[in-house]
């Protein structure tokens, strides 16, 4: 047996300290999914509006449904980093710190005092991730931009959608989450590795468009093969091949066929019936029309529920395009433990199963603005007369 086995679960990041100066998407997703896993994490807000995803869109009580989804497992402090007293609080901050995140313009921290090379004369093994849309450097770094500009200029856009209309719109924003969240977690996660066994930290520099650009594989091997990529909605995973897309079913809803191997195919096409569409396979042209047509017509001819009673105890890649609240119900997501309801929130589970683990807590995101400053500079050594006075200076 093995002796660990006994040893009592240890959350992988406990220990971790990162003092997040995110606000909205990118940032506090990814900030909350260190905290899952062990990481304290310190949302160190302004003294003015704070993070502003807190009144963004729908109400939950105090604070929005959106703000809860991404701030779980936090602590807040409010520090006013424009007056020499909140800057001063926020570098003791740093030396017991081993990440600090930041979403501002390039620029912003230099300003502030609060460079990477200010703060790792403070603390040495110190990790700075910066998220930005274009990243530090280059002739876009300071411009404005959203998710949309982002996968714009990555070539990701024009990749989206149906042949022959406008580029599809999606509300999971890849070039935020792929880019901004998961770039800045997998960017932490390697500098802090190195940190350990050097002592020594580093800048972390997250652009959401060069993370965009680099997982564009199969539209990059169609540039290098033939000089440029295939019209939307003609390429494997967009519609150009009859064994790859979705179907509608007769209720308005779709099925979506991933039918890519061989084997896959044939079994879906046995299902149907239709075994004389089995070299349909991956045609495309005119042959490849004619078979996507008649898999149309079949798939219309029953509803999504009844197309799922036939092919659950299928084997052949085709399952339901399901709604998010049909997804909230499903079985398999309810067994891995995706679905976590906690004082009236509804929201995802940890992205990531790791072995041996403690349940991952469930702290609600801070109600305010602020809510643990007291707590948290008490730590630090501030007492209650010089609390006072910071407050009264507005610098907490």
């Amino acid at each position: 047996m093995n002796p660990a086995s006994n040893a009592p679960a240890r959350a992988p990041l406990a220990g971790v300290r990162i003092l997040d100066l995110t606000r909205l998407l990118p940032g506090p997703l990814a900030t909350q999914h260190l905290a899952d896993y062990g990481a304290e994490v310190i949302k160190v807000e302004d003294t003015g509006a704070g993070d502003y995803a807190r009144t963004m869109g729908a109400m939950g009580g105090d604070t929005s449904w959106f703000y809860q989804l991404v701030n779980r497992n936090k602590r807040s402090l409010r520090l006013d980093l424009k007056q020499e007293a909140g800057r001063a609080l926020f570098l003791r901050l740093v030396e017991s710190a081993d990440v600090v995140v930041e979403g501002f313009r390039p620029g912003v921290m230099e300003r502030l005092g609060l460079g990477y090379a200010v703060l790792a004369e403070r603390n040495p093994r110190v990790v700075l991730c910066s998220i930005s849309g274009y990243g530090q450097t280059g002739p876009y770094a300071l411009r404005a931009g959203h998710d949309i500009n982002y996968l714009g200029y990555a070539g990701v856009l024009d990749q989206i959608g149906c042949a022959g209309g406008a580029p599809a719109l999606s509300n999971l924003q890849i070039g935020d989450l792929l880019g901004g969240t998961m770039g800045a977690v997998m960017g932490i996660l390697v500098a802090l590795f190195d940190a350990r066994r050097s002592g020594r930290g580093r800048e972390v520099d997250v652009s959401m468009t060069d993370a965009a650009f680099a997982h564009m594989i199969f539209p990059l091997a169609e540039v290098l093969a033939h000089g440029g990529v295939r019209p939307r909605g003609e390429d494997l995973l967009t519609g150009g091949v009859p064994c790859y897309g979705v179907y509608e079913t007769a209720d308005g809803r779709y099925m979506a066929v991933g039918a890519l191997e061989e084997k896959f195919w044939g079994l879906l096409c046995t299902t149907l019936g239709r075994a004389d569409l089995i070299p349909g396979h991956l045609a495309t042209g005119a042959d490849g029309a004619r078979v996507r047509g008649e898999l149309a017509t079949i798939f219309r001819g029953r509803s999504q529920r009844e197309w799922v009673e036939v092919f659950d105890p299928v084997d052949c890649c085709v399952t339901p395009v399901l709604r998010l609240e049909e997804s909230l119900r499903d079985p398999q997501l309810r067994a891995r433990g995706m679905v976590v309801e906690t004082n009236g929130l509804c929201h995802a589970g940890a992205a990531v199963r790791l072995g041996g683990m403690p349940p991952i807590p469930d702290a609600p995101a801070p109600a305010c603005a602020g809510a643990d400053t007291d707590a948290i500079l008490e730590a630090l050594g501030v007492d209650a007369e010089e609390l006072a006075r910071l407050r009264g200076a507005g610098v907490v």
